[in-house]
């Protein structure tokens, strides 16, 4: 099985995809982890994304889908993937097409303010990625591997703003597009996440 996660930034994909593809033995794929991999691997496609990230550009459309058809050949992509951050416009997900088929879309709805919120609380560790919100964790040193915390220069509300407009305008009319398709499950990304985790699992079982 092969599904996408759609949300605006900070809707909580990440999360979700991680909980659900190990509750469903699927691989979780994130364009932002996969590009971060390819980079450090010093790969012919992570040297070329690189080059773009350095001047500050956006890694063209071709590049990120010449490394998702190299990321789902891989062994642990063969049972299915959960995809997060793939595709973000209409012309990736036809690109998508050629690659795999797609069996269902998760579209977590979460209110810009909620996410303006979420974001302002977030914590993440510069060292294992981990990531906390200063609702539920003191925000100060990571669980996992004791580092200091810090706050994302761009988590801040202006540009939280910004990409949630960027989102609605670039990657929002893929709910449409895979509407059409019978695809899409609509999901409250407000539940709290043990809850919504079960809810999608229990979602796509019926797939």
């Amino acid at each position: 099985m092969n599904v996408i996660f759609l949300g605006p930034p900070g809707s909580g994909k990440g999360t979700m995809a991680v909980r659900v593809g190990k509750e469903m033995n699927l691989a979780h794929i994130s364009t932002g982890d996969m590009l971060r991999a390819e980079m450090k691997a010093g790969s012919e496609l992570g040297k070329l994304a690189k080059s773009y990230i350095d001047k500050g550009a956006l890694v063209p459309d071709q590049v990120i889908i010449d490394m998702m058809g190299q990321r789902m050949k891989a062994d642990d992509a063969k049972g299915g993937v959960l995809l997060d951050g793939f595709p973000r416009t209409v012309a990736q997900a036809e690109a998508l097409d050629g690659i795999a088929k797609i069996d269902a879309v998760v579209n977590l709805e979460v209110d810009v303010q909620v996410i303006v919120d979420r974001v302002l609380a977030r914590r993440v560790c510069p060292d294992c990625g981990a990531v906390y919100s200063t609702k539920n964790h003191n925000g100060e040193t990571c669980d996992q591997c004791g580092s200091a915390l810090i706050t994302r220069a761009d988590d801040n509300e202006e540009t939280v703003r910004e990409r949630f407009r960027v989102y609605e305008e670039q990657t929002a009319p893929l709910i449409e597009f895979y509407s059409k398709r019978g695809l899409v499950a609509n999901v409250d990304g407000t539940m709290p996440i043990e809850e919504e985790a079960a809810y999608i699992v229990e979602v796509l079982k019926k797939v």
